[in-house]
């Protein structure tokens, strides 16, 4: 698919996401509305989320699941239409529109059982009108399926004779297929073993370097953004919690949440180490805390936290973080 949001002369960014929201309406039906006397309602699935990918880079945005980061993925592809905010794309080679393709989580349902893989690929290549011929489509998908590691032969077959990281790989091809410069990737090897994960974050990251794609990653998994980020930003309840350059964020972490969910991480060194457990389930979207959405869980929160929303404060090692104790750690060093 080709962007559809709006085209911003951005020099360094290939995407901006200024303060986007996204609200669903999941409102009884209107009769049992009317009989039971409720309102609509509606969830904030994205909330003011803002950041910034650079040309060439990969930014994981990576939280719990329902967080809403699946929603800020979508709504970057224009499969929904942000209810507030804004999403501007750097044109793509020539001035042309950024070209944009997305990888989704599950390979035994993103692709059509009823084709063959050869048709699976080639049809990026027929829609979009890339190849002149039916030989020089012929020709490039078999240039695509040796590229992500599979045979010409595998062209002939359907997706329900492959494993999960061959479709996965099948995926690949295909989003290449429209010739992308920006993947959104939707946590794609969460269905996959742990061996084969590693294969296709390997075959990604080649990609990346072979040609110069742009990457925003989605992920619950720490240790995989790891491999995979410049800069990670975790998501709390459909915000933005802390952003950071990966190994900052990995080596002092601000936010307690980002604490949590390193502390969560295996430890191969220190399999018995001890551990603080965490207090409290993640709250219903719904009905939100007030202030600070993560307060109930927060061994470090205080009155100010329940009652007062965090701005972002941003860090001098080029992080930022949405909490009060980092705002008040800073003041203090100033």
């Amino acid at each position: 698919m080709t962007a559809s949001a709006h085209i911003a002369p951005v020099a360094s960014s290939a995407l901006t996401v200024s303060a986007i929201t996204q609200r669903f309406d999941v409102s009884a039906p209107w009769l049992n509305r009317v009989i039971e006397r409720k309102s609509r309602l509606f969830v904030r699935a994205v909330d003011d989320v803002s950041f910034e990918v650079p040309k060439g880079g990969c930014l994981s945005l990576v939280g719990e699941s329902g967080c809403g980061k699946s929603t800020v993925a979508r709504m970057v592809t224009g499969l929904y239409a942000p209810s507030e905010g804004s999403i501007s794309f750097a044109p793509g080679e020539g001035g042309k529109p950024l070209s944009v393709q997305m990888i989704f989580q599950d390979p035994y349902a993103s692709l059509n059982p009823r084709w063959r893989v050869f048709d699976i690929i080639a049809e990026p290549l027929r829609e979009l009108k890339l190849r002149s011929t039916e030989a020089e489509v012929a020709a490039r998908v078999v240039e695509l399926l040796q590229t992500v590691g599979l045979a010409a032969s595998d062209g002939r077959k359907f997706p329900h004779e492959f494993s999960g990281g061959q479709r996965q790989r099948i995926s690949i091809a295909r989003a290449l297929a429209a010739e992308p410069e920006f993947l959104v990737c939707d946590e794609p090897t969460s269905a996959l073993d742990v061996s084969v994960q590693a294969q296709i974050l390997n075959l990604m990251r080649r990609l990346q370097d072979e040609m110069g794609l742009t990457y925003l990653f989605i992920s619950h998994d720490m240790s995989v953004v790891r491999h995979m980020s410049d800069q990670i930003a975790v998501m709390y309840l459909g915000r933005i919690v802390e952003q950071a350059p990966t190994e900052v964020l990995f080596a002092n972490p601000r936010h307690p949440y980002t604490q949590l969910l390193l502390d969560t991480i295996p430890d191969v060194a220190a399999p018995r180490r001890d551990r603080e457990p965490s207090t409290g389930e993640v709250p219903s979207p719904l009905k939100p805390p007030s202030g600070c959405t993560f307060h109930p869980r927060c061994p470090q929160a205080d009155q100010r936290c329940s009652a007062e929303r965090p701005g972002m404060t941003a860090l001098p090692d080029d992080s930022r973080a949405a909490c009060h104790r980092v705002a008040e750690m800073l003041e203090r060093m100033v």
